[in-house]
Formats: structure tokens, C-alpha cells, sequence
């Protein structure tokens, strides 16, 4: 791509375009398999990804809370993307300077299983008006970030980060 390291990776990476709206990043978000922290653009295998990663959520205090999205704009092949957006995890009331195990899972973690291409994994962080007044919807399929955000009055995302997925090379799935 042209302009690599002078532009923004999630302008690069269409996150901002296909999923959101431009936005500035006003909070820390640190995601981590394992020891891997994700960066944007970073690949990340299947079997690196298949158990819940660790979220770090900045902010200004504790009376803040957070909705983290986590959403494959790529499903299920990136050229045919039908079931854009798939949503896979969804984490609500996350206090300002905690992690997602301080909210409130309402959508289960579903680890990502790339059959087709290279899938984009996309991390969006949107600060709530209030605790307990975002819920899950009812499918993953076709779920929309953007008309989520318009409902729940959650504005522009305040941090995003993605990693780049796709199925296991023929050598097997040796965990990271």
C-alpha cells in the first residue's frame, strides 16, 4: 500500500470506511493474546486466537464506562462479504482504567475461523452514556457497528485496533 507508516492503519486497513466512520482516538486500548499484543494490521493465526483475549481499557476514571465490538467485516470471504459485519464478542459496562473482565459479557466470546481469504478482526471501543443501558442483540450475522452505535447513542468509537486472520497453514495448528 502507498503511503505505509505515514497515513493511519485503520484508513489503510478500510476498518474506517467498512466498519466505522472517521474518528479520533481519545482512549487507551490494549488487546492481547497471550503474550502477542495486537497491532494494527498484525497477523494472527486461528489457533493464536482462539481463547479470549486480555482487553486493557484506558479512560479518565472509573465513573466511565465502555462497550468493546468486536466485529469481522470479512465474512465470510473477504471478495464476497455477505455476512459483513460477524459479530464476535461484545462486552459492556467496562469501567474507565479496568479490562473487559470488569464488564458485562453479552455476547459470548466466538473465536475467529477464517475459511476464505484474509479476514480483518476488528476491536471498536465506544463510551456509554451510562452502565446497563446497552444489550445484545439478537444475531452476529449482518450486524452493523455503525447502526449499533446510532441506537445505543454511543457516538464515534473513542479506540480501535485489528489484526489480520486467516485459516491455518497446512502444517497444523500448533498453539502460540
Amino acid at each position: 500500500m502507498s503511503g505505509r507508516g505515514r497515513g493511519d492503519p485503520l484508513v489503510l486497513g478500510r476498518v474506517v470506511g467498512d466498519v466505522v466512520d472517521p474518528f479520533v482516538r481519545r482512549v487507551a486500548l490494549r488487546v492481547a493474546y497471550g503474550a502477542r499484543e495486537v497491532a494494527n494490521g498484525c497477523e494472527l493465526r486461528p489457533s493464536a486466537v482462539a481463547d479470549q483475549p486480555r482487553v486493557a481499557v484506558g479512560g479518565p476514571d472509573m465513573r466511565t464506562f465502555y462497550t468493546l465490538v468486536m466485529v469481522d467485516p470479512d465474512a465470510p470471504s473477504p471478495s464476497d462479504p455477505n455476512l459483513r459485519e460477524y459479530l464476535h464478542w461484545l462486552v459492556t459496562d467496562i469501567p474507565a482504567t479496568t479490562g473487559v473482565s470488569f464488564g458485562t459479557e453479552v455476547v459470548c466470546y466466538e473465536s475467529p475461523r477464517p475459511v476464505l481469504g484474509i479476514h480483518r478482526l476488528v476491536f471498536l471501543l465506544f463510551e456509554q452514556l451510562g452502565r446497563q443501558t446497552v444489550y445484545a442483540p439478537g444475531w452476529r450475522q449482518n450486524f452493523s457497528t455503525r447502526d449499533f452505535a446510532e441506537l445505543y447513542n454511543l457516538g464515534l468509537p473513542v479506540a480501535a485496533v485489528y489484526f489480520n486472520c486467516q485459516r491455518e497453514s497446512g502444517t497444523g495448528g500448533r498453539r502460540m
